[in-house]
């Protein structure tokens, strides 16, 4: 099993980057799939990116260009670097862990709020 904790929310201005990290530990990131999901209030969970055990990447199509996910096995810790917030982009978002790139995950992280707000 893994657990999963996130950090790294908050509220910031429009056009504002924030980076987020999910902290793992009980197993180590280097065998699973990681996935960075959001949702917002009144609206479903949404898959916001993916990185494979080998590094492979994929994002929803709306935000490819603004956010990047990345990991950094020797912390095992997975980023989601944000870059020119928007609004819309207000969520909380949450960590995944899997072990197939394919589909969600069983591991789940409680998530951190993110506010983009002038």
């Amino acid at each position: 099993q893994v657990q999963l904790v996130e950090s790294g929310g908050g509220l910031v201005q429009p056009g504002g980057s924030l980076t987020l990290s999910c902290a793992a530990s009980g197993s180590s990131i280097n065998i699973y799939a990681m996935r960075w999901y959001r949702q917002a209030p009144g609206k479903q969970r949404e898959l916001v990116a993916k990185i494979s055990s080998s590094g492979i990447t994929d994002y929803a199509d709306s935000l490819k260009g603004r956010f990047t996910i990345s990991k950094d096995n020797t912390k095992n810790t997975v980023y989601l670097q944000m870059n020119s917030l928007k609004p819309e982009d207000t969520a909380v978002y949450y960590c995944n862990a899997g072990l197939t790139f394919y589909a969600e995950g069983h591991y789940w992280g409680r998530g951190t709020q993110v506010t983009v707000s002038s």
